[in-house]
């Protein structure tokens, strides 16, 4: 077995029937593990779950802003797919507004989705995970910021004020794990832009909202600030959630690990 190799772990992802979750969903799978694809989205979700490579995937409903959603899908995690060894806490919601103009209900959908989403998801994958869990074997918990949380690009306020919080509580949960004992590393990612859908309707939000000429000169802006020059791919965030999930990066914990081209340094 490799550093990289996640035989006979099981990875539950989060937003996982579509764009950089089911990315991530297909390289655990292709690095060894079984994968437990979490959506709202059954039709979708089954498919991907379907699609993956090796045996003993599956899907499971999830609403990560509901709390006995998580307590099923942790469960089911545990008791029909082997264990929880990898939780990857992708699922979030980008909604684009001025400052000035931000609407109260898009705010609290991106609140509920990306703060208390991924709140639950450690709370219940580090349940799931400790000593005396269900799947007790300890592990590593993935959760999915964004460069928004380190740069201030316009447009996208509240959105970049949630990812910060996934920051704050990626590396609080990892201190109360180590304090605790239970033998989960809690780290997380902040990608850089992805031509996925989320990523070209945030183009087309920025030229919409007067900030930019057009889509493409906002694609344009992301990569003269990118050293890399380029956008970034799915595999780049896929590969390094495997890395954060394998026992390569056994020492690597409350870190937030860039993946973004040098965008947010």
């Amino acid at each position: 077995m490799t550093d990289l190799d996640l035989t006979g772990r099981t990875a539950l992802v989060t937003g996982g029937a579509q764009g950089l979750g089911e990315g991530m969903a297909q390289a655990l799978a292709a690095a060894g593990a079984r994968v437990v694809v979490g959506d709202l989205q059954d039709e979708a979700g089954e498919k991907v779950a379907d699609s993956l490579k090796g045996e003993g995937h599956g899907f499971v409903h999830l609403d990560v802003t509901d709390e006995a959603s998580w307590e099923n899908a942790v469960v089911a995690a545990a008791q029909d797919f082997g264990g929880l060894d990898i939780l990857v806490n992708n699922a979030g919601v980008e909604i684009s507004s001025l400052m000035t103009e931000v609407d109260p209900k898009d705010i609290r959908t991106m609140l509920e989705v990306n703060i208390l989403g991924t709140a639950l998801g450690i709370k219940h994958g580090l349940r799931s995970m400790r000593p005396e869990g269900v799947a007790g074997q300890g592990g590593s918990i993935i959760n999915i910021s964004s460069v928004a949380a380190t740069i201030a690009f316009p447009g996208i306020p509240i959105y970049s004020a949630t990812k910060s919080a996934v920051d704050r509580l990626t590396k609080v949960a990892a201190m109360e794990a180590g304090k605790l004992g239970y033998g989960v590393r809690v780290n997380c990612v902040y990608p850089g832009l992805v031509p996925t859908a989320m990523g070209a309707g945030l183009a087309n939000d920025m030229a919409a909202l007067g900030l930019f000429e057009s889509p493409e000169a906002a694609v344009g802006a992301v990569i003269e600030l990118t050293p890399s020059g380029r956008l970034g791919e799915v595999a780049d965030m896929a590969d390094a959630v495997v890395w954060l999930a394998s026992d390569a990066s056994r020492f690597v914990n409350g870190v937030g690990l860039p993946v973004d081209g040098g965008m947010g340094m």
